[in-house]
């Protein structure tokens, strides 16, 4: 059930494909699922429909996105019974789910994946790009990347993409997927990370245009420009460049020691505080006393 990396089972499947074949933790993750009746959930990546009817079972409607053509084919000819499930054969990286709300007239949506490992962080910038529609996501990843979304201030995990999904959201892992659970079975562990999508900084996090381009091709200097989010976001990753390093020797080449000293001083914070020890609050006042 890989996103974009399915293929029929007589092909041998590609780097990063691993479809949920174990019944049992299909049913146990859609019960973990807190989904509404009335639902539009976008499913990341169907596949073989692992999961797509049981999304269904609990939700309005569901939107199945699915990049390979062959198994979109398949899964509209199965699943061709079942008026409530649309097959969209598209790239998530350049879908636009607000535009999916307004066709369906829901106001937000709930969003489903069981994601690559290669490429997660592309499509959660993609999703976290449309938070204002998106009302809640239970996503499949990386045991070690879910705990680097979770992460609390001052724990090894902790970094630039704990903040990133903490500015969008409130996320906590639910449930440990082992290896067998999957065909062919990873490696690594997996864990399914809920996401309620209650931004910690609401003002920062609003509704916008977002580019067709995927994400991990675009350059986004006109987003950052005008994006307060993106500007924070654009502030945090340089306050994490080299973790071993503090905060005045990782803005060194941005500001001058002596105001990030006196910005430092002001949040009561001591000169050789490192990034990994700022909860969101105090990345948010340090980096609105250096703008």
């Amino acid at each position: 059930m890989r996103y974009n990396l399915a293929v029929p089972r007589t092909r041998r499947p590609k780097l990063g494909q691993h479809f949920l074949a174990s019944a049992a933790y299909r049913r146990r993750i859609a019960e973990a699922l807190h989904l509404r009746a009335d639902d539009l959930v976008i499913e990341i990546g169907a596949g073989r429909g692992a999961m797509t009817e049981l999304l269904a079972a609990r939700a309005g409607r569901v939107i199945a996105v699915e990049l390979d053509p062959v198994l979109a084919a398949s899964l509209r000819e199965k699943l061709k019974a079942t008026p409530q499930i649309e097959i969209l054969q598209a790239d998530i990286l350049t879908t636009d789910l607000a535009a999916l709300c307004r066709e369906h007239e829901a106001e937000k949506c709930f969003v489903f994946g069981n994601l690559p490992y290669y490429i997660t962080s592309p499509i959660l910038h993609r999703l976290f790009a449309f938070a204002p529609w998106i009302r809640a996501m239970a996503l499949l990843v990386q045991r070690e990347v879910a705990g680097r979304l979770t992460a609390l201030t001052g724990r090894r995990a902790y970094g630039y993409l704990s903040v990133r999904t903490q500015l969008y959201s409130r996320p906590r892992v639910v449930l440990g997927v082992p290896p067998g659970a999957f065909s062919p079975p990873p490696k690594i562990h997996s864990a399914l990370v809920d996401f309620q999508m209650i931004p910690q900084l609401p003002e920062w996090v609003r509704e916008r245009e977002v580019s067709p381009i995927p994400a991990r091709q675009a350059a986004h200097p006109r987003e950052i420009a005008f994006d307060p989010a993106a500007r924070f976001l654009d502030f945090v990753k340089c306050c994490f460049a080299q973790k071993r390093k503090n905060l005045l020797n990782n803005l060194a080449g941005i500001y001058s020691r002596e105001r990030v000293e006196q910005a430092l001083a002001a949040l009561g914070l001591p000169p050789n505080t490192r990034a990994e020890q700022l909860a969101l609050s105090q990345f948010a006042g340090l980096f609105e006393r250096l703008s």
